[in-house]
């Protein structure tokens, strides 16, 4: 999110308050347990700390600026901000992500009226991503690849992903139609210029992943 601080409760409300049609988030297990929301391994970059998440209790992590004086939220907190608003787009970071998520997910769709269609999971991680997909076969699921995409269309739809997911720099129209002729939509990230707003229309994405999405 280009407006406010990322991965932050302020951060999701802004993107609902711009109308997006979902959010996109990433998850790792803090040391105690709990879903965490933030991009890094480390929260280096993102806070006034130091050092990996992976390593730090949830009480540690709340003692961190995220931007703003925000919080590193967990997945709980943001899904009940967000409360059906939006759909969710949950990258899996971390290793042992995707029990948890799983868990969450039916636990927000079993008892607080969510449907499966709120949810999709993604992963650069696809062990992380397979083994979710046997955990709940009935959420989407998609597949998300760094660098040129060979033959990847044709493994994320062994993998019964919904869609393929990839960088604004390795996209072109024949991997959109290879993708399109297997039943796969196409996500991209990240596009925050005009012209590649643009571009990706042209070559008919179905959906962008953007720092700005009022430009979409």
């Amino acid at each position: 999110m280009g407006y406010e601080p990322e991965n932050t409760l302020i951060s999701f409300q802004k993107a609902i308050e711009l109308n997006v049609d979902a959010v996109e988030l990433d998850v790792y297990v803090c040391k105690t347990g709990e879903l965490v929301v933030i991009h890094d391994d480390k929260v280096n970059r993102t806070t006034n700390g130091t050092g990996y998440v992976a390593e730090k209790t949830l009480e540690e992590l709340r003692l961190l600026d995220a931007g703003k004086g925000e919080k590193i939220p967990t997945l709980q907190e943001v899904f009940d901000l967000i409360d059906k608003r939006v759909k969710v787009n949950i990258e899996l970071k971390g290793v042992g992500t995707a029990e948890p998520v799983a868990q969450m997910i039916q636990d927000y769709v079993t008892n607080k009226s969510w449907t499966k269609d709120h949810f999709m999971v993604s992963s650069f991680n696809h062990h992380e991503l397979k083994k979710f997909n046997k955990l709940n076969p009935e959420i989407k699921i998609g597949a998300l690849i760094s660098g040129i995409p060979i033959s990847y269309a044709e493994f994320a739809e062994k993998i019964g992903a919904f869609s393929i997911n990839l960088d604004i720099d390795f996209i072109n129209q024949e991997f959109v139609d290879d993708a399109h002729q297997r039943g796969l939509k196409v996500y991209v990230w990240t596009v925050n210029d005009h012209d590649d707003i643009a571009r990706m229309k042209a070559l008919g994405v179905d959906g962008m992943f953007s720092n700005f999405p009022d430009r979409l």
